[in-house]
């Protein structure tokens, strides 16, 4: 085969409508009885009901394994047996199904034909069962042992001019054990191009917390949220994303607490609460979580924090200094009367106008957080993805420093973590910019200088691609292609690739877009058992607020020819470097404790991981939290002066932003419904105000096409059913990865360069069908 383009891919899968479609109203609550029925419908069918319920019964205790879902941390004493939500349900169900598929299969169906299914569809045929290769002039995977797929990789690091032509992706489903090797061998072979998913989602929180408090990371433990006085949720649904978070929302409520939501939609989570682990959230109307919906402009979170600042700023002046915390701003803040002074250029009128925010729900807002102090804010992708996502972030951390909200119980920053180890990997040496401490370190431990060249990102490794400069993409899970921006881009990017290799546990359209030559290495899930050498190995992750703890496989592994990551990986890395090098490879791939070994000396914060990890686990140091700035200019926290953005929208041009369904995490579709906004059986729709849809002509149920226009390129999404939805005018809303294609891979956030997934400027066109 001698063309990229002969293997005829496709990207989207069917553009057709399910005819069992329906929609209806939008669920007026999360969780009740029906998300216990849904989790167990879908647990019980894809694992059976013994295995099922042993399962639901392990996860997240501290005897078992780690949910495989988002990263919400678990409360220092678990529920027994009732830990779990019910997107945790169905990730364990996806994970453990009984379905499965080997060399028969992929014999049978070309990938051209597999690519003519929806990510539903291949999703649901179930766990890889042995190493596979698809060979330059073939359409069919088939069946390659361990050491030939491993010989083949290494045979294609050799051919390489330099070690900077590989790029070694990580998704958030890998272990720190697994992390902390991959970026090891990324760095013995003398590259530091170790883009992660953190760059597509959470990327601008880290550069926007560095830069104003010094840590990455959120500084709040879960136990600080029961006693806040407010919890500010903004750009974020928890009730789909992170339904586990409900709980702690409602005990916050039962304590006296107050939430306050921001976003474009109100989202059914916090507009209302069954908890399904108690009586009265099967029988009763649950809890109206959210006191305060701010149904805010897409991307105009700024414009409604200034507007709040301000507001705040003229009753601390009112009431002589007793709204903000001025000793706490004098001890550890700098910039204060910079913002002061930038606030002054804002007029209230028109901050009101672009945040878009019904103004009678102003001066509460205002009068609520003068009163108070323990104020959590808490966020996601609704703040990051955008191009001023950084400043979007650092804007709220303003309001949390001028009210003292950092360092004291019960108050400061909490960003959401989407995956449940992305943030355990950046702690374990996953990122491409240099180090010095750390390489330091590696070198005195490990024996081996590692590079100091930066590295790829997600954008610039997608670019290197598809320029021809990078030549081997290796992926630690994920689904890269669907996750990224700009799906065209992306494919002839990989495509561009002489090897492409995949460690992956489900089939996904990222292993039927490929390299010339391309790898399915088969692994281990969390939930099965890990046995090296004849002995029981565990792992170890670390959630959204800094906890590290232990996680054990309950079920035998899938049948087939599988390993565990760090097992391939070491012996990746065994083969290349034949035996001969400063690493013990195949030791570390034999005993896991071996590995903590190394992280405790290499990674920062990690101490006696082997131990202090087993039960509860235990929190990796935070600047933060402790109120120490030293590191940062003149040691203080930093308030900072943030412009609003300009997105400079034509008149015929509205902003969508992508979302998840309910029934998906990630680029990962369970099922077809999202009942919390009244829709089944369907993916292809577009959410639209209804006075938008009266503008442009359209009735319920009308058939369009999406068309994004950047740098004079356009990019279409095409056949989507309009859905009349509470969205602010000019906004709309639609699903990803469906619509990742309208997204340019270079139109990305300030510094953090995090995609513009959640601020496209696009025009509808009605389709003829």
């Amino acid at each position: 085969m001698s063309s990229k383009f002969q293997r005829n891919i496709s990207l989207t899968g069917p553009l057709s409508f399910s005819e069992k479609g329906e929609f209806k109203e939008p669920l007026g609550y999360a969780g009740g009885s029906p998300s216990v029925q849904h989790a167990l419908q879908h647990t019980f069918k894809e694992m059976g009901v013994t295995k099922g319920i042993k399962g639901l019964f392990k996860m997240n205790q501290k005897n078992g394994f780690d949910c495989p879902s988002c990263a919400w941390p678990d409360p220092e004493k678990p529920k027994a047996g009732v830990e779990y939500c019910e997107n945790g349900a169905k990730a364990l169900a996806d994970e453990v199904t009984t379905q499965n598929i080997g060399a028969e299969f992929f014999q049978k169906y070309s990938v051209e034909e597999l690519s003519s299914l929806s990510d539903f569809e291949l999703n649901k045929h179930g766990r890889l069962t042995e190493p596979l290769v698809l060979r330059p002039n073939s359409l069919h995977y088939e069946p390659i042992s361990w050491e030939e797929a491993y010989q083949l990789m290494a045979n294609e690091f050799h051919k390489m001019k330099s070690p900077d032509e590989a790029i070694f992706y990580t998704s958030g489903r890998s272990s720190n054990e697994a992390a902390f090797l991959y970026g090891m061998l990324a760095r013995a072979l003398g590259t530091n191009n170790m883009p992660d998913c953190s760059n597509m989602c959470h990327e601008s929180s880290g550069v926007a917390l560095s830069e104003t408090l010094g840590i990455g990371k959120g500084s709040v433990k879960l136990e600080d949220f029961y006693h806040a006085e407010v919890v500010i949720v903004a750009g974020q649904n928890p009730g789909t994303n992170h339904p586990r978070m409900l709980s702690a929302l409602e005990t916050c409520k039962k304590n006296g607490g107050k939430i306050i939501s921001i976003n474009p939609l109100k989202e059914a989570g916090l507009v209302n609460f069954k908890n399904p682990q108690k009586i009265k959230g099967w029988l009763g109307n649950g809890v109206a979580l959210a006191d305060i919906h701010l149904q805010v402009n897409i991307n105009q979170d700024i414009a409604l924090v200034k507007l709040l600042l301000k507001k705040l700023l003229k009753k601390d002046l009112e009431n002589e200094g007793q709204v903000f915390d001025h000793a706490f701003l004098g001890k550890y803040t700098e910039g204060y009367d910079k913002l002061v002074a930038d606030l002054e250029n804002y007029e209230e009128a028109h901050l009101l106008e672009q945040c878009g925010v019904d103004e009678l729900l102003i001066d509460p807002t205002v009068e609520l957080l003068s009163k108070k102090s323990k104020i959590i804010v808490c966020w996601a992708m609704g703040l990051t993805q955008h191009k001023n996502g950084v400043e979007n972030i650092r804007e709220f951390v303003n309001l949390l420093l001028l009210k003292g909200a950092i360092g004291k119980p019960n108050a400061g920053t909490c960003p959401v973590r989407g995956h449940s180890n992305v943030q355990g990997d950046r702690s374990v040496g996953i990122h491409h910019y240099v180090n010095v401490p750390l390489n330091e370190r590696i070198e005195k431990h490990f024996g081996f200088v590692p590079p100091t060249k930066l590295g790829y990102d997600t954008v610039e490794a997608i670019q290197a691609m598809h320029e021809e400069k990078a030549k081997v993409f290796v992926c630690l899970g994920g689904n890269f292609l669907m996750a990224a921006s700009d799906t065209q881009y992306t494919a002839e990017a990989i495509q561009n690739c002489e090897l492409t290799v995949q460690i992956s546990t489900k089939l996904n359209r990222s292993h039927l877009v490929t390299g010339k030559t391309a790898l399915i290495l088969p692994t281990l899930g969390r939930s099965e058992k890990d046995e090296q050498n004849g002995k029981a190995q565990f792992i170890t992750t670390e959630n959204s607020m800094g906890k590290v703890r232990w996680s054990k496989g309950l079920f035998q592994p899938t049948k087939g020819n599988i390993k565990s990551e760090p097992k391939i990986i070491a012996e990746i890395a065994d083969t290349f470097f034949k035996s001969s090098h400063s690493v013990p490879w195949k030791e570390l791939g034999n005993d896991y404790a071996l590995i903590r070994e190394y992280i405790d000396k290499i990674a920062k914060g990690f101490e006696d991981t082997e131990q202090k990890s087993k039960g509860s686990g235990y929190y990796l140091p935070n600047n933060a939290r402790a109120l120490d700035f030293s590191h940062l200019p003149n040691g203080k926290a930093q308030i900072t002066i943030n412009q609003l953005p300009k997105h400079d929208l034509e008149a015929n041009e509205l902003m969508l932003m992508t979302i998840r369904s309910h029934d998906q995490f990630n680029t990962t579709i369970y099922g077809m419904d999202d009942r919390y906004r009244g829709i089944y059986n369907e993916r292809r729709v577009l959410f639209m105000n209804e006075s938008d849809m009266k503008s442009k002509g359209l009735q319920k149920h009308d058939v369009v096409h999406l068309t994004s226009k950047y740098d004079g390129k356009q990019r279409q999404a095409t056949y989507f059913k309009v859905i009349p939805y509470d969205i602010p005018e000019g906004n709309l809303a639609a699903y990803y990865p469906e619509t990742n294609l309208l997204v340019p891979h270079n139109h990305f956030a300030d510094r953090s360069q995090t995609p513009i997934s959640k601020s496209i400027k696009v025009t509808i066109e009605k389709a003829v069908v």
